[in-house]
């Protein structure tokens, strides 16, 4: 996949996925909005890491710079 996230992109979801990981390791959230949040924090790091968001595409957004 061609990637369209930029590096502010990236940061700011591993940001949030790490702020939903300490809330939920130290009990501030629980049940069903927790798991809701951890998944959402997975697919967050999961496309920071790819650099695609899947989301992105068909509405021809792109965070990238242009090189």
């Amino acid at each position: 996949m061609k990637q369209n996230m930029g590096g502010i992109d990236k940061a700011i979801r591993i940001i949030v996925a790490l702020v939903i990981a300490i809330l939920y390791f130290t009990n501030q959230i629980s049940g069903t909005v927790a798991i809701v949040l951890m998944v959402l924090a997975a697919v967050f790091v999961l496309t920071s890491l790819m650099g695609t968001c899947p989301l992105y595409l068909p509405f021809g957004i792109s965070t990238k710079k242009k090189e």
